[in-house]
């Protein structure tokens, strides 16, 4: 496995791949040009990373580093050992190049190797690669991050067209030879639900929604598992001193996918459990962004609306007045009122005095009228020039979510989280940052400048607020926005993204001790986007990720045919606690029996079947046939 980049999400892959499905494993590491060609600039960062990144597996193994390089070694020697502290089932190295040019992949093996990820920031980058990556090896397995969504599927046809035309002989039925997949895309939901759900959780599994929720039971009683229990929470979660999924949580720490006695022992303790499974309904349309039809509130202020109501009402009052006092048509009534609001009626001289009283009340409506009509027609003048521009706060605005930063991850959750109709507030201080058009487009309040000023936060009504989501990508700017922003509000709920894991574990715990009444989140997007991009690289697609503190469980669907330890068995032998369950029937079952989501737990899984199943990273691993030495029948700590 090659994966090319030299971020968060690329060390977080080839982390993955190694330790936990036990793959050979190439980082290739960018370097400038004019760089020196030594293994001590950006390698040594590349190893500091990447050993940071799999410290935790490391720790929570129970194994020990090798000497050396923090957690790895290079080039090619074995590393740490396998998932279950046996032998080590896989090497690493890190190549250095100035480009993921002919020659740079040449080096790093692509003519030999299985699968290349191509995970750098820049489009143009992974796009220029995967051209020249697919010409030296057409049966290379692709995965590639984009964000350009509509251009990701394009290029998906045109490599495997590509792939097709070079080798004629390939099995039409393999698993997809170039997967792209956006990290962004594939968090925003974690990070959107994080902030308006709370502790509810939906992901969409192929055509099925999972409904998940946490629980917390009375104290002494086991939680309700639903239709079955995903995770129990650490035994420390409601202790402002304790861990948040952390391995110092030791046995008290979260269980992933725990066995039937396990929950019923595990009295008071919060869980995740799987609520409801329903039909995924047709995919909502995207929002448009273009504001091109603009409503009547969002033209005229409350006031002048008002206004114009009881000028109306005036109208229709002084209409039937005349009816009733003429005996006129109601039509014809209405129509002399009208006449006389706007001054070109004739005088009702020698009339009753009834109509000229009517007349008379109807010019001082009139005279009223006029600069109610004025003010509406400068308002909506006024609104149209300014619809390209961006809105402030309203004053009354309260129970809306302010998003800080409107980078790549920012901009995919405000889109989002307007699909769901939630009120959003953003801050960003750059003028010229990606998300401001979208914020402009869908007329979204937006405050320009730093939060680490004063009054900015003020500005975005955080007071009034019902969640705060800091997406900028720096920690410390996340964790002084939230700080800040509990400040003002203290029972703000908060979601933090922050990428170093014990930093995000002290900042919980602080956050947690001072306002424990307060819901707070830390979320990664490359923790939560790892799962899918290694699940391709293996040609599986992970359908969704469910953030269990600290730690992911991850949600798949699988052949049954493809799966020796599936095959044969029924729902309940099928059962490994804290590696895998079968939670449901996918739709897609090529024996055309539908869904059965209420699975027994004596049903035989058959070779025709597509099961949904819920699974650990070590779970997954070992399903596929990767890593995991230890019996699957002795139990296990988690280590996901």
């Amino acid at each position: 496995m090659i994966v090319c980049g030299d971020d968060a999400l690329a060390h977080r892959l080839a982390g993955e791949l190694h330790e936990v499905y036990g793959e050979q494993v190439t980082l290739l590491v960018p370097v400038r040009p004019d760089a020196p060609r030594t293994p001590t600039a950006r390698t040594g960062r590349a190893l500091a990373l990447f050993g940071r990144v799999t410290a935790a597996v490391i720790r929570t193994t129970g194994t020990t580093a090798p000497a050396g390089a923090p957690g790895i070694s290079v080039p090619a020697a074995p590393t740490a050992s396998g998932a279950d502290g046996g032998e080590p089932t896989g090497t690493l190295r890190v190549v250095e190049s100035a480009e993921a040019d002919d020659r740079a992949l040449t080096d790093a093996g692509v003519e030999r190797a299985a699968a290349l990820a191509l995970v750098h920031e820049d489009d143009e980058t992974n796009i220029r690669a995967a051209l020249t990556a697919r010409r030296l090896n057409p049966r290379l397995r692709l995965v590639i991050r984009l964000y350009n969504r509509k251009l990701g599927q394009h290029l998906e046809t045109l490599l495997d067209q590509a792939a097709a035309v070079a080798e004629p002989g390939l099995d039409p039925g393999r698993p997809a030879a170039t997967t792209v997949l956006s990290d962004v895309d594939t968090a925003a939901p974690g990070l959107a639900a994080a902030a308006v759900a709370g502790t509810s959780k939906v992901v969409q599994a192929g055509g099925l929604l999972l409904h998940a929720v946490e629980r917390l039971p009375a104290a002494g009683e086991a939680p309700d598992p639903g239709l079955c229990t995903l995770a129990l929470l650490s035994a420390t979660a409601g202790d402002p001193a304790g861990c948040e999924g952390s391995e110092r949580s030791g046995d008290a720490g979260p269980r992933l996918l725990p066995d039937d006695r396990t929950v019923a022992a595990a009295t008071g303790r919060a869980a995740v459990t799987l609520e409801a499974v329903t039909a995924a309904g047709p995919a909502l349309a995207t929002a448009r962004l273009a504001a091109s039809a603009l409503p009547v509130a969002s033209l005229f202020s409350r006031r002048l609306r008002w206004s114009l109501a009881g000028a109306a009402a005036a109208v229709l009052a002084l209409a039937l007045a005349s009816t009733f006092t003429t005996g006129d048509h109601p039509l014809h009534a209405a129509y002399l009122t009208l006449l006389d609001i706007f001054a070109i009626g004739d005088p009702a001289v020698g009339e009753s005095t009834s109509r000229q009283v009517l007349q008379i009340l109807a010019g001082f409506v009139g005279l009223l009228l006029l600069p109610v009509i004025v003010a509406a027609l400068i308002e909506g003048l006024g609104t149209f020039r300014t619809a390209t521009t961006l809105r402030r706060p309203p004053r009354g605005l309260s129970g809306h979510v302010v998003l800080l930063g409107l980078g790549k991850v920012g901009t995919r959750v405000l889109a989002r989280l307007r699909r769901l109709n939630i009120p959003v507030v953003c801050v960003e201080s750059d003028p010229e940052a990606r998300g401001i058009a979208v914020a402009r487009q869908l007329r979204v309040p937006t405050v320009i400048g730093d939060v680490t000023e004063e009054g900015v936060l003020e500005a975005a009504r955080i007071d009034r607020a019902h969640a705060l989501l800091a997406l900028t990508s720096v920690d410390i700017t996340n964790l002084e926005a939230a700080l800040s922003a509990r400040a003002v509000s203290p029972d703000l709920r908060v979601v933090l993204r922050l990428f170093d894991d014990d930093f995000a574990t002290a900042v919980f715990r602080t956050l947690r001790t001072a306002h424990p009444a307060a819901l707070t989140r830390s979320r990664s997007v490359s923790y939560l986007a790892a799962p899918a991009f290694a699940g391709a690289m293996l040609g599986r697609q992970v359908l969704g990720a469910v953030p269990v503190e600290r730690r992911v469980l991850l949600f798949a669907a699988v052949d049954v045919a493809a799966h020796p330890l599936l095959d044969g068995l029924t729902v309940a032998e099928a059962f490994h606690p804290g590696n895998w369950r079968v939670i449901a029937m996918d739709g897609g079952t090529r024996s055309g029996t539908g869904r059965a989501w209420r699975l027994d737990p004596d049903r035989v899984l058959k070779p025709d079947d597509r099961v949904v199943v819920a699974a650990t990273r070590r779970g997954l691993a070992e399903l596929l046939g990767r890593g995991g030495h230890a019996p699957l029948n002795t139990p296990r700590a988690d280590h996901d």
